[in-house]
Formats: C-alpha cells, structure tokens, sequence
C-alpha cells in the first residue's frame, strides 16, 4: 500500500487559532516639576548637622552635605539612610530621588547659595526642532544669572506592522555660547520611554561667561521618516532667571530642590542639627588648663583643679545650660544683650554652675553621661523671665537679680554659710509649714524628646515607699530642653524626693547684719530649741581661735554623743566648722585652730550625734524695714544628691530630742450638728479634745456600728466627721510624737449618732391677719433646723372643724408644699383649722402641730342656691369612681389599692346647671382621716360616737398617717352643652360659668397609708348686688331717664342679668330683683306701676288719674349674683 502525503492546514473540530494580541509597552513618561524650599533653622552660627559633625567630616564637601542627608527628614522621614555611605551612597540608599541640600551654617561672611531664583521673565519659543536644523534663542539682558530650558514631545512611541507599540528614545544636548566664542555642550540627556500625550521636560543652565549669550537645543536622534516612529522634539520656551544673592548673614539655613512627582503637597521638613555656637570658659589661671568640648555629646570637659579667672574664650558648640544660658543673657541679636552684658553678671556662679552640671554621673542604663545637658530648640519668642528660668530649671538653677546684677543659684550639695537660733531671730522664732499628703506625688510621668524616635517620649518614675502610703498620685511633667533618658529619669526622681522628703518651710525674721549676708539658695543651719527640745546655739560671750565661750550654759551639760562640732561666724561673715575636744561649763574647745577669731556676740552653734542642726536653702530674703528681713527657707538634704544619682538610702538624721512617746490627748468630747454645704443639710460629728503640749498631729481613729476601724491622721485639737448616720460611732484618738511615732494608748469615746432621723422643731408663732373676705395671711416663724430650711417643707392642711379637734391626720392639704425656707402664706379665707408641720429633707415631719382656728359669721347679703354633699346622698358618693370605693364599714370614701394605684378619682354625680353664665362663689366641705393600713380598727370598730373620737385625733393606734390627702376639683363650661374646662383645686372662691362639674382626688405618697374621706361636697351661693340708673343696652348714666306716654309703659334692661332661680335651683323666678323707682318731677296725683319683672328687665308706667304722663324717674334693683 502507498503512503499518502496530505498537506495543508488542519484545523479539526476547533477552527484556526487566535492571533495574539498586539503589545502596548505602558505610558512611562510624566513631566516633572520641581519644588525650591528654604528653611531657616537659626539664629547665630551653628556647628553644623549632627551626623557629620560627630564624623569629622569638612563642611560644604560632597561627604559632608551626603552625610547631612541623613539629618534632613521630610514627612519624618531621613533623605539618605542612616547606613549609607557618605562618600559614594547608592541610589537604593535615598529615601527620595532627586533631592539637592546646600547649607549655610549662619557665619557672618556667608556666601549667598546661588540657584535660588529670584525673578524670571519667559519668552515663548514653540520650534520644532530637527536633527539638522538645530534652534537658538540669544539672551542680551546682562542681570540674568540662569536659564530655564522647556522642550517638549508631542508624543514618543513606535508602531508595528503587528499593532504593538513601543517606547523611543530621543537624544539632545543644549550649547551654549559665551560672546560668540563659539558654542559648547552643558547638558546631554537621552529621553527614552513610551508616552502617548505630550510629555515636557525643563533643563536649568548657569551662565558663567560674557554677554550676549546664545543658548542652542540639538537634536541628535535622526528625524522621524515614518508615521509609526512619533518623536517629534520642540524648543516650548526659554525663562531668563535672575537669582536671589541674599547671604542672610548670622542665620543658619538650607536650600532644597525637590522632584514634585514625590510628593502630593509639600512635605514637612525637620533637620537635626547641633546648634548655636556658645563661649566656653578660658585659660584658667594659675595653669589650671583649659576646658574642652566632647565633640559626641557636647559636654564641657574641665580640666582637674581648674580655676576660673572671669575671662570667657571662643564659641564652640556644647550642651551645657549653664553656658547657653549665659549666651542668651548676653547675644544682642537673639538674646538680652542689648540690656545685659558681662559686667551685669556674676559669671563664677555661671561656670560654677557649669562644672557641676558637666561632671559624669550614671545615665542609669550601664552608661555615663553629663548630669545636665540642654537640647532645645526655641522657635519663637517668649516671655523673658519665663525663658530664663525654663533653661535655669534644666540644671537645678534659678536666677536672682540683685543689685543690678544677675546670678544663679543651684541646687547642689552645698556646705551650711550661716547660723541661726532664737539669738538671731525675731520674737516670732521659727515659723514651719509643710505640704498637704494629697499634693504629694508618687508617681512622675517624665516627657522628653527622644532623638532616636524623633518624637515625644515619657519616663515612668514611682516612688514604691509613698504609693505604699499614699497610694498612686501621678504628675506629669515635661522635661524642658531635654533628650536624654536617664536625665528625664533623675528629673523625676529628683521631683519625688523633694515632694516627699522637702516638705517643710521654715520663715522667720532677722536683723541686717544677717538679712545684707544671706542670700537666695544659700544653705543656713537652724538650732531651734522649740523643735530640738534643747539649746544648742547662742552668741559667743568672748573666743580666742581655739576656745569659744558662749552666753549660757544651759543644756550644754546634756551634750553628749559622737562627732562633736561647733561651727562659728567669722567676721568675714563666713561658717567655719571644727571638732570639739572638751566642753567645761560654758567654755568649748576646739581640736584645731579657727582661721580668724570670732567676734564678741556673734553666732555660735554646736551638734553631735544625738541631736544635729537643721538644714534649709533659703528661697527668699525679702527687706521689711531697712533693719529687718524676712527669711524663708526650704528643707536642705545633703544625702539627696547621692540618693538621686546612685540610689544611695538616705542616713538618719537627729534634729530632735522629742521622739520620746506622748501622751493621749484628754477631755475627748462629741457633738452632732447639721450645717449646709453647697444648699445641702448635712450631718456631721465634731470630736475635740485638750491639745498635748509637743504634739502637732493626732492619729484619729472611728467606726460606725462596729465595723472596720477607720484612720485619719489631723493637725489640730479636733476632728470633722460629714456626712454620719444615726447609730454608735466609736472614736479612739493618739498623739503623735515629732518623730511620727504614736503614743502608747488611745483616749476614747462613743457617741450614739441621731443623723438626720431627729424630727424638726415644730412651727412657731404662727398667726392670721385677714386681706379681704375672701383672703387671709398666714406667717409664722422661720424655722431653726438647716435640713428643713434647705430641702425641706412646710405643709399648710385645712380641717372644716372649728372645735379646735382638727388634725393634720384628719385634715387635707390646702396648697401644694411650700420650700422650708418660708414664713408666709395666702390662702382662702375658711372656716375651720389652719394645720402646719415642718417635714425636713428626710421625710420627718415635726412632731407638734401648730394651727389657728377661724369661726366665720353668717353672712345675710348671700343666697345660697345649692348644697351639694355626697355623703349625705342614701347610699353615699353615687358618683364615678376611679381606684377608689366606698368602705360601708367606715361609712367613707378609700383608695382600693394604694399598693397598686397611689392615686384615685371620684366624679361627683350631678353637674350644677345655672341657665345662664354668672359668677358664682363655692365653698368647698371637706373632711378626711389618714390611717396606716393594716394597724387602724375601722374594719373593727362600726361608725359611732367611738369612730368619731378617733375621727377627730386621726391617732388612735399611735401611728401618724400624714403621706395621704385630698384634694376637691371644679371645671367650668360657657354653654349648655359642649366640653368643660380643665379641672382645678379650690378651697373658697369665685367662679365663672353656666355649668359646673366636680371630682375628688384621692391619693398617697406612701404605700402603707390610705384615707377614710368623711365628708365631701360644696356650697354655691350668690351674693346679693344693687344696680341703679342702667339704661338700655348696658350703659352707666347717672340722668334720669323718661318713663313716655305709651300704655305699654317703659321697658329698663339691667346692665348685668340677675339670677332668679331654675326649676332644679330653688324654682323658677324663685329669687327676682326687688325694683323701686323714684319719680324726679311727680305731680300731684301722679302714681307708677312695676310690671314684666325679670332677672334682664323690668316695666313701669306712671299715670296721672287715668292719663298715662312721661315723667323723669331713677330706679334702684337689688338681687343675686351677676350674669354675663
């Protein structure tokens, strides 16, 4: 068989396949922009950036300005990475691209930095240019320091026959051409990528020859031949720039030029520098060497043994404050220095300062550092004595200012420069005070810069001795000017010892000879017999340079113990110190000779083991009277030092001989009152006692209804316990001896505590004055207990019994409660018992009731139209109720369930109706008893003689129901029909309408407590009116009015209806006006005649024989009520 060869394409069941599809290289082109900044970052000469500084390295070399990268951080970010190198970085080690830094360091012969521009002026160009046709544009203006050169593609990208597109590449260069010397490359570039819109890019070129210059762009890519290679090249503009050359001499600042394409806005900038240049200290004299500047930290080195002799030498940079603040007090441009100089301060205290504050001391994390270093950077201006003691503050200093001139004073160990004792003071003697335990910190939460984060960070200082005592009380403080760790850590714990341990401050005044010596931050010893229990100071009676002879020898035989010393002042107005070899009566010996004898009466002191003088650093010396000064003094501990730094325990110190146990206090009595704080009564327990001779604080101890002890530590003969409760408070109190420690037995006392469960007085003087017949005024007297007068009432209750046994059980509330604070009242005028009580901001009510009873006369110019008594009713209260019944047993009206429904309603059952709208006056009855549920007998005991005893005491099983009351309502209507208006309380008065509704409201503000309502009803009555001389229509007039002729007579309308009675009131016309008329010119013969009487009108006529006649005539009308 042959083979058979098939050829062609085969395709199969799926068709030919897909060509692939055309490759479009992406769009990598952006034009770029550029960003110039210039930052000021100080005044005065600075060192230079931190990094290359501590290198070595020269400034304004490529390593220098590479390394200074590394402290320039934008969005807090460095340029160049910290492990770069700084003589050939790699590009993977910047941060940012593109970025150019030129600094200037704040010299005074500082060259400007060229490149920034200052104006420009821009000329538009739009040239194509091609490879053999390149395009010049010539500048003449001879200012111009630079050129921008804009060039621009259309588009830059290559087509396939295939439809794929690719990037070009197009090359240039820009020439440029000094006084027609012929032209020379500057720039080479090579624009390569894809980009699909016009893509531009700018060129800047410094001129450095003669004018006129001729700036030329090159094409040396060949042209496009083809329309699928698009990169077409045009010259867009040409920008002539003139720079700014300003030098800004004496301030530090760096120029930066950065690609905008990096940024969406422009960027923060911070820079890490060391700052401004300060003078070190010189020569020292005697060749005690000359200090030096760690070029790491900025420490100033002083040599061992250096002395200071007034000259400062040149300015280097350092971080010692004591000398940058020295800078500030005398630089004129950023500084005082145009009000102080050299001459104005004490610059000794300044470098002695300085030494203290460069000496090395443990950082606290396995290293050394200088105990105080200043790292600030100050950005604005401040307040000058603020800023002055800010950088004081960083080393322990403050400032004084004295005689014109300015020193520091420090915080350092410091030997004693003067004496005191009561030989030396005023007739006040010493006066202490000491801090409060509440404003005693335990914990300091320390802010300071930290420089390896760049950001704020806190150190935790505790002080676990005080929390153990005072629990957790936290400061926070922020560490002014400082950057390291283990300063802001001693800062903190120099704050916790001081607030623990330099509590105390002692004033008191002092003659000139002491006042003109002392000065603010010296160290002053104290003998103070008071405290010390014993005089160990006085005034020297005579002294040679070896024996002292003092004043007195009183309790200079008790002086014993180790390390004797007696300390002296010398004429000089020094201390001086020496052992004590012997002391025979009142004449000390010395174990060495003093530099100088001291003078006759001035000041001696001596101290041993047992009993040392006190220390203090005065604070303030303040003139009173030319001869007298006031000095106040703080605690001084020399062990402070050594306990900050080196965590060193601080050594007992004997400055007292009265630790000896005290004894309790005596006399201890109690004493409950009630006082208002904040409009508020409360209770409170007052427990004094006989103060102990020695003794300035008591240990109180209380509890209540023997529970735990509760302990309070005082600082007077008395205690205040706010806020008690009734029931057995027992207190037991120790006295303190100086040394803190408590006396060995307590004196006690119980005392049973009433609390405010005590009921309030009862009202007093209570009295009535009427205002009207329908009105009186209660006043009584204002009451005497603070819980009833603030948060208190007065309840004002109304009993229609006028026998005098009305309660305030058996009665009802007249008005709502009035504020405890009142004395006065106007209520309707009742017969019956006015009834008051006092209830306190607890509920009690006084135990007394105080009341005044008002028998009202019959009144005979009313008429009453309707009495209204739903109790009387058979059976009684017909009407509507609302959670309430009525008891047959007790014949009275309850609430059903006050456990349930605290408050209830009964509707009376008929509605009064008087035909027409008219003022009528009501009268409320009213009678209910309170009882407490479940211990009265009215379910036992029937209606009787023997109820209505315990009806009219409302007290019969000794429990004071005085939560329940009553209250009878009244709405009103215009109409004959419609709605009412909303109810209303009343007791007596005048109401307004045609018809009349009423209901009860029952209710209780205690769940235990009903009611038994006796009585419940009203009176409505009229009172009696005269109207004359109305005419027609309404209108007053005082004429006569003509009566006519007509035989139909003259019809007078009142101004004002009467109300004559209904058919359900008494009976229609049952009460008509009595009408009389007076004839004004009657004749003889003439008579009258009243017809058609009606409560609106009436008629008359008046006849002479059988003529009626028209006469002048009055009329006088006298009936009930008054319509509208």
């Amino acid at each position: 068989m042959t083979d058979k060869i098939i050829r062609g394409a085969f395709f199969g069941l799926f068709g030919p396949p897909k060509p692939p599809k055309p490759f479009k290289a992406p769009d990598t082109l952006n034009s770029k922009q550029f960003a110039t900044l210039q930052d000021l970052i100080s005044e005065g000469e600075i060192e230079g950036f931190a990094t290359p500084s501590k290198a070595g390295l020269t400034k304004n070399t490529p390593a220098y300005n590479n390394a200074a990268l590394k402290d320039v951080f934008l969005n807090n970010t460095p340029v160049l990475s910290s492990n770069a190198s700084n003589t050939s970085p790699q590009t993977a080690d910047f941060n940012f691209q593109n970025v150019e830094f030129t600094p200037r360091f704040g010299t005074s012969n500082q060259v400007h930095i060229s490149g920034i521009e200052g104006s420009e002026s821009v000329s538009s160009v739009g040239v194509k240019v091609e490879a053999s046709t390149p395009v010049t544009r010539q500048i003449t203006n001879t200012l111009v320091d630079a050129a921008k050169i804009v060039v621009t593609f259309p588009s830059l990208q290559r087509f396939t026959d295939e439809g794929d597109i690719y990037g070009t590449s197009v090359s240039l260069k820009i020439q440029v051409q000094y006084n027609g010397g012929g032209f020379s490359d500057v720039i080479t570039d090579t624009v390569k990528g894809r980009s699909a819109d016009a893509y531009q890019k700018q060129y800047r070129v410094t001129f450095t020859g003669a004018f006129p210059i001729d700036v030329r762009v090159v094409r040396e890519t060949a042209d496009s031949s083809s329309g699928q290679l698009q990169n077409d090249l045009i010259f867009t503009s040409l920008t002539e720039v003139v720079d700014d050359k300003q030098s800004y001499p004496n301030s530090a600042y760096v120029n930066l030029r950065i690609d905008s394409e990096q940024f969406s806005s422009i960027p923060n900038r911070s820079y890490r520098i060391r700052g401004v240049k300060v003078r070190i200290p010189g020569a020292g004299a005697s060749n005690s060497g000359t200090p030096t500047v760690d070029t790491q930290t900025g420490r100033v080195i002083y040599p061992s043994g250096y002395i200071f002799n007034g000259t400062m030498g040149a300015a280097q940079w350092c971080s010692c404050p004591s000398l940058i603040l020295l800078d500030l007090l005398t630089t004129e441009r950023y500084g005082f220095g145009t009000h102080i100089t050299d001459s104005n301060l004490d610059l000794f205290s300044f470098i002695s300062a300085s030494k203290y504050a460069n000496e090395l001391v443990d950082d606290g994390f396995g290293g050394q550092e200088a105990r105080f270093s200043c790292n600030v950077n100050i950005q604005g201006s401040t307040e000058a004595f603020k800023l002055i003691n800010e950088l004081a503050g960083v080393m322990r200093c403050f400032p004084i200012f004295s005689e014109g001139s300015v020193f520091i004073s420090q915080d350092r160990p410091t030997d004693s420069t003067y004496l005191f004792s009561l030989a030396n003071v005023g007739e006040g003697g010493f006066s202490y005070a000491g801090s409060s335990l509440k404003q005693r910190n335990t914990v300091v939460n320390v802010s300071y810069f930290n420089m390896d984060s760049r950001e704020i960070d806190y150190e935790v200082v505790e002080d676990t001795a005080a929390q153990a005592k005072l629990g957790i009380i936290k400061k926070d403080i922020k560490a002014f000017a400082c950057t390291s760790r283990g300063q802001a850590q001693r800062l903190g714990k120099a704050i916790l010892f001081s607030q623990q341990n330099e509590t105390e401050i002692v004033t008191f005044t002092t003659s000139i000879d002491a006042g003109a010596i002392v000065r603010p931050g010296s160290v002053i010893s104290i003998n103070d017999p008071v405290r010390g229990g014993e005089r160990r100071s006085g005034r020297i009676k005579s002294a040679t340079t070896t024996a002292i002879t003092v004043d007195n020898v009183k309790d200079l035989d008790t002086f014993t113990g180790t390390n004797k010393k007696c300390s002296v002042i010398l004429p000089n107005g020094s201390v001086e110190t020496k052992n004590i070899l012997s002391v025979v009566n009142n004449v000390i010996t010395l174990d060495s000779a003093l530099s100088s004898t001291p003078n006759v009466n001035s000041i001696w002191l001596v101290q041993s083991s047992t009993l040392e003088a006190q220390t203090f650093r005065v604070i303030t010396v303040e003139e009173q009277d030319g001869i007298n000064f006031t000095i106040t003094a703080l605690t001084y501990l020399d062990a402070k030092y050594n306990n900050i730094e080196q965590g060193i325990s601080l050594p007992a110190r004997n400055i007292s001989l009265l630790n000896e146990l005290k004894q309790p206090p005596a006399n201890l009595q109690a004493s409950e009152r009630i006082v208002i704080i904040n409009a508020l009564a409360v209770t409170k327990l007052i427990v004094s006692w006989v103060s102990v001779t020695g003794v300035s604080q008591y240990l109180v101890q209380y509890r209540f209804n023997s529970t735990n002890w509760v302990s309070e530590v005082v600082f007077r003969p008395d205690f205040e316990l706010m806020n008690t409760e009734a029931g057995i408070y027992e207190f037991r109190v120790f006295s303190y001896n100086s040394g803190l420690k408590l006396s060995a037995t307590s004196t006690d006392i119980t005392f049973n505590a009433v609390g405010k469960t005590e009921p309030p007085a009862n009202v007093q003087n209570l009295s009535m004055e009427p205002i009207t017949n329908k009105l009186v005024r209660l006043r009584w007297s204002k009451s005497v207990d603070p819980d009833v007068l603030h948060g208190g009432r007065v309840y004002v209750r109304h009993s229609n019994l006028t026998d005098g046994s009305g309660t305030f059980q058996n009665s009802v509330d007249l008005v709502t409660a009035l504020a405890g604070n009142t004395t006065d009242v106007i209520l309707p005028s009742l017969e019956g018992e006015y009834i008051l009580k006092f209830q306190d901001d607890q509920g009690n009510f006084s135990v007394g009731e105080t009341s005044v009873i008002q028998d009202l006369p019959d009144l005979i110019d009313t008429q009453v139209i309707l009495q209204d008594r739903e109790d009387l009713d058979s059976p009684p209260f017909q009407g509507v109720d609302t959670n309430t019944t009525f008891n047959t047993t007790t014949s009275a009206l309850q609430l059903t369930n006050p456990a349930t429904n605290q408050t209830g309603e009964y509707a009376f059952k008929d509605i009064l109706d008087l035909g027409a709208v008219f003022s009528l006056d009501l009268k409320r009855v009213i009678r209910s008893v309170g009882f407490v549920i479940g211990t009265d007998i009215e379910t036992i005991i029937p209606s009787g003689s023997f109820w209505d005893d315990y009806a009219q005491d409302g007290n019969f099983d000794g429990t004071a129901a005085n939560e329940a009351n009553c209250q009878i309502q009244v709405a009103t209507s215009q109409t004959a029909s419609g709605t009412f208006g909303a109810f209303n309380n009343f007791a007596n008065g005048t109401f307004k309408g045609r018809r009349f509704k009423f209901k009860l409201i029952l209710e209780t503000t205690n769940v235990s407590q009903n009611m038994n309502l006796q009585q419940a009803g009203y009176t409505a009555e009229f009172q009696s009116r005269t109207e004359q001389n109305y005419q027609t229509g309404g209108g007053i007039s005082t004429a006569p009015q003509q009566s006519g002729t007509s035989s139909s007579g003259k019809t007078v309308t009142f101004g004002s209806p009467f109300f004559v009675g209904t058919s359900s009131l008494g009976g229609a016309n049952a009460f008509l006006p009595s009408v009389g008329i007076t004839i004004q010119n009657a004749q003889s013969g003439d008579f009258f005649t009243i017809t058609n009487v009606s409560g609106t009108q009436f008629t008359v006529t008046i006849k002479n024989g059988s003529s009626f006649v028209d006469r002048s005539f009055t009329f006088s009308a006298v009936g009930y009520g008054k319509g509208v």
